[in-house]
């Protein structure tokens, strides 16, 4: 049978991107949720959105500019998907503000957290209000005036500001001018007079400032005030041809995103007016750009509130991270290692902890000579990078490839970079024209008068705060050939080392990493027959690739039934001519980042875990690894996880032919299917009955 994919087989990838946003936001509407994880997921909402203009809606623009009058697979021109983004933005942004106000706000009233408007301030609030602004806020606040002499400032991207129109106290003429609400100071300022009794009573820190306004501008007539945001294109990339020293470079290209164009005006509704008018006009900005909202703005400053009041009546249930079965406290890393060969961990289920832990006692052991590391995103106050410098400063030979054009990380990734190499260790900016996404630790060590290597690695970043939210899967070996193959490719990384010819064990993007999926997947198709059809099943992040959407259509037209559990984008879109793929999306309390992929073979199953999606930059500009798991109990573990997710009926929504997906909300929701629980459940099953006491996990899981 001849199989032609065309643009029927595709859907636009930033309206896909909006879907999965929209899921999110979904999240924020169920009320099976606990009124406080709605709030969180508002917040969510909010800054994936800011991340969308800044880096997507940025690149569409550009090449609006630079004439591009192609159209994606999906066959939507540049102009037109500009055009569809704003038509589901503007009703998505309508339900948040009403899920806020109708919904959430109350409830957490009834809970006793109140935000209390200005409209419901009375003299007792303003009087304390009052008092905080002068000894607290005043202090930190420049008002930015607009003339002839003051030339319009640059406003910063995602700070919320106040838009001032008065009559100068000298002249009578009218004049404009800014204030910045700080992001140095605490979004929500709590009331602590006795009229509120128990309660916890929040206001926020622009309304006092505006109660307050008239005390920046001595003397003059305030006729005018407005809140407003804008978000500036951050979508920028550095040509490193030419460049001496990147970390040099990429530091002015940081400072140049604080003049780069603005893109989006955000507005209270109700706020048209001629200052409206007149900053529209300035910041070059046209109707198609501005976004009213009922307000507040910024709503991913929520996260600080939820974090703030984590009360248990209001709050989701917390699941402990799990230690790891497999370890305990009395046995070093190497020797669990040893003992289990294949040392598996589940985030954020499982404690992060057994990674520090492993570079602290390399860093520490004399018997370690050198440890090397991929580093993508790390934390703003990193335990592995504090490891790292420790080792360094013990005289290890420590290697750190540290990935400066990370986006939104590069700023902590260059003080990280920094420090490493003032304690000794050698760092390493990735290399020319990739991103380093693979996450891969080595550790080589002498034993016994031979030289004998570790390896960690995993489908997520070594950062211990996304540990505590994100999925993933890592794993600890001392498996010679995996050993050899990471081996390798730093080598590729840190000098001129050209790949093996062959790789023992994994592939890798850019080199063989397409190539590696393509085959696997036209594998299954061979092998399928009507009384067997081959299987595939896989659980990522983003599916953009139209190599890998013709393969999987060409596959499934070959009868292999494909099972594709995608949590965002997905620019497949299943059913056309055939009922063989089936793709999920999950959005829970965690965020789900593991990439497993499982091929049936012929009935010599084979899993693999990966740093990369199926998406154009994941294979073709960056580095990234695939390796296989070559362990039956982890396999046991792998297929309970894809079973969990297949069967999931209350977290899960299907993509329908149509392109839509269902909605969370359905009738025939079941609780006991929720993915999430059901593997924290099954991983905490997994514990030994005693504390200190490991169990050889890899031997002893029952399924």
């Amino acid at each position: 049978m001849t199989f032609k994919i065309t643009k029927e087989h595709f859907i636009n990838r930033d309206l896909s991107w909006i879907d999965f946003n929209a899921r999110v936001l979904e999240e924020a509407g169920d009320k099976s949720n606990p009124v406080m994880e709605r709030l969180k997921f508002i917040a969510i909402f909010s800054n994936n959105l800011d991340e969308f203009f800044m880096v997507r809606v940025a690149g569409l623009k550009q090449q609006l500019d630079a004439g591009d009058v192609g159209t994606d697979p999906s066959g939507i021109h540049v102009k037109t998907q500009l055009a569809m983004v704003r038509k589901k933005i503007i009703p998505l942004l309508a339900r948040q503000h009403s899920y806020l106000h109708r919904e959430i706000l109350p409830e957490l009233e009834k809970n006793g957290l109140v935000l209390l408007p200005r409209y419901r301030w009375d003299s007792q609030d303003r009087k304390e209000l009052k008092n905080i602004f002068e000894r607290q806020i005043f202090p930190a606040l420049t008002p930015i005036a607009v003339d002839p002499s003051h030339p319009f400032p640059v406003l910063t991207s995602g700070a919320i500001e106040i838009g001032v129109t008065l009559k100068h106290h000298q002249t009578g003429e009218t004049v404009r001018a800014f204030v910045e609400v700080p992001g140095v100071l605490p979004r929500f300022i709590p009331i602590r007079n006795a009229k509120h009794g128990q309660s916890s009573v929040y206001v926020f820190l622009e309304d006092i400032i505006i109660d307050n306004i008239s005390s920046l501008f001595s003397k003059c007539e305030i006729t005018e005030t407005i809140l407003f945001r804008i978000t500036r294109d951050m979508d920028f990339t550095i040509d490193e041809e030419g460049v001496a020293d990147l970390l040099l470079h990429l530091e002015k290209k940081l400072l140049q995103r604080r003049r780069s164009e603005p893109l989006r005006l955000e507005l209270i509704k109700g706020a048209s007016s001629k200052l409206d008018q007149w900053l529209t006009k300035v910041l070059g900005l046209d109707a198609s750009d501005k976004y009213y909202v009922e307000g507040p703005l910024h709503l991913a400053n929520f996260f600080s509130l939820v974090a703030r009041e984590n009360r248990p009546e209001i709050c989701e249930p917390s699941w402990p991270a799990l230690e790891n079965p497999a370890m305990n406290e009395d046995t070093s890393v190497f020797d669990s290692i040893k003992q289990q060969g294949t040392l598996p961990m589940f985030l954020p289920y499982q404690n992060f902890d057994p990674i520090v832990r492993l570079i602290e006692e390399a860093g520490d052991d004399p018997d370690v000579l050198a440890i090397k590391q991929t580093l993508y995103r790390v934390s703003g106050n990193s335990p592995v990078v504090r490891a790292l410098i420790r080792a360094a400063a013990n005289n290890k030979q420590v290697t750190v490839i540290v990935e400066l054009k990370a986006r939104f990380d590069e700023e902590h990734n260059i003080q990280w970079a920094r420090q490493l190499e003032e304690a000794g260790a050698h760092v390493i900016y990735g290399m020319a024209g990739l991103k380093i996404h693979a996450k891969a630790l080595l550790i080589i060590r002498r034993e016994e008068g031979i030289i004998r290597r570790y390896v960690h690695l995993s489908t997520g970043n070594y950062n211990d705060k996304t540990a505590k939210v994100y999925t993933d899967i890592g794993i600890m070996s001392n498996d010679p050939e995996l050993c050899s193959d990471i081996a390798a490719l730093f080598n590729v990384m840190t000098g001129y080392s050209a790949k093996p010819e062959q790789w023992n064990k994994i592939a890798a993007a850019p080199f063989d990493l397409r190539e590696k999926f393509l085959s696997l997947i036209d594998r299954e198709a061979r092998l399928s027959t009507r009384h067997s059809p081959g299987r595939i099943i896989v659980k990522i992040n983003s599916l953009v690739h139209p190599d890998i959407i013709e393969h999987l259509y060409m596959a499934a037209h070959a009868g292999v039934k494909i099972d594709l559990i995608v949590r965002g984008i997905c620019c497949l879109k299943p059913g056309i001519k055939t009922k063989n793929i089936n793709i999920t999306s999950i959005v829970d309390r965690y965020l789900e980042h593991t990439r497993i992929y499982y091929f049936a073979n012929g009935g010599n199953e084979e899993y693999y875990l990966s740093s990369a999606d199926w998406m154009p930059r994941n294979l073709h500009r960056r580095v990234e690894v695939l390796f296989p798991v070559n362990n039956s109990a982890l396999e046991k573990i792998l297929r309970e996880i894809l079973q969990f997710s297949l069967n999931e009926k209350f977290k899960s929504r299907k993509l329908l032919p149509s392109g839509v997906y269902t909605k969370s909300v359905s009738k025939n929701r079941q609780p006991s299917t929720r993915s999430q629980r059901k593997i924290y459940d099954f991983l905490k099953n997994l514990l030994p009955p005693k504390k200190n006491q490991a169990i050889k996990i890899l031997e002893n899981v029952n399924v």
